[in-house]
């Protein structure tokens, strides 16, 4: 039997609700719990977010240095053009950053809250045809 049931990402933040609804439009999941300080979201997957209300919560200042990165999230996608525009319509925001090293695509963001976090496309690997 594993020590560890589950893994859940928590991100504190002045408005767990408002920022839940963020994460739950861009990873299409749904609502798993809920508490006056904490909202939980889950994906189809399994995938699990927690927001957690802090009043001091202050983003990570990423890419620039007068802040550590802290945490960040990172997910993998086909249409990086695609889901910027979702991103953005749902309060995200670009950040500028260096070109990201090696065979990935990537590109980071923040959530309306200013957590940052990537999206990134793996090249395919099966041959280019014609």
């Amino acid at each position: 039997m594993a020590l560890v049931n589950a893994g859940v990402l928590v991100l504190d933040c002045a408005e767990p609700e408002k920022l839940a609804v963020f994460y739950k439009e861009l990873l299409e999941g749904e609502e798993a719990d809920a508490t006056a300080n904490r909202v939980e979201i889950r994906t189809a997957d399994g995938f699990r977010i927690a927001l957690r209300r802090d009043v001091n919560a202050t983003p990570p200042s990423w890419p620039r240095p007068e802040n550590s990165l802290q945490a960040h999230l990172e997910f993998v996608v086909d249409d990086l053009d695609a889901v910027e525009r979702r991103v953005v319509s749902l309060g995200g925001r670009p950040l500028e950053a260096k070109d990201a090293s090696g065979p990935w695509e990537e590109r980071g963001y923040a959530d309306p809250a200013g957590h940052s976090f990537t999206l990134r496309r793996i090249p395919p690997t099966a041959p280019k045809q014609g």
